[in-house]
């Protein structure tokens, strides 16, 4: 003689129901943005550092008229991987970028300089004016992580 047992699981509730998400009262959220679209500042988006190494790169190894391919034999990296950082898509490591900066002549220095030239005169073009008082310069090299 069998026994037929239905197959049911008794299920616990983890959190008594009046404190589960959906019994919650939610607050109203604002229909309408405190500042009107046309007097809020225009958004200007900081350049970033792979984007403008990449550039940088890239722009040399056109004014060599060089092919990706030539060039990263040279650097011993893959050929997807500096298509990659030309176009400001990787984060290239210190090594990376100094295999490609040699592949093409130039010293690690030479290309960050160049970069950091590029992001003096994106920000400038962006803020109107340097930092500090008018008419100083900045010689050093600025890098952030």
């Amino acid at each position: 003689m069998t026994s037929h047992v239905p197959n049911e699981a008794r299920v616990i509730p983890l959190r008594p129901r009046a404190e589960r998400p959906e019994a919650r009262p939610t607050a109203p959220r604002p229909t309408a943005s405190p500042v009107p679209p046309e007097r809020r500042p225009p958004t200007v988006r900081e350049p970033l550092w792979r984007d403008l190494v990449g550039d940088v790169l890239r722009r040399e190894r056109l004014e060599q008229e060089r092919t990706l391919k030539e060039v990263a034999e040279a650097a011993r990296i893959s050929m997807p991987y500096l298509s990659e950082v030309e176009r400001g898509r990787k984060e290239a490591s210190s090594e990376v970028l100094a295999a490609a900066a040699g592949a093409l002549g130039l010293g690690l220095g030479d290309l960050l300089a160049r970069a950091q030239g590029e992001l003096v005169r994106l920000s400038s073009r962006h803020t109107g004016a340097g930092r500090g008082t008018p008419g100083t310069r900045f010689d050093g090299m600025c890098l952030a992580a």
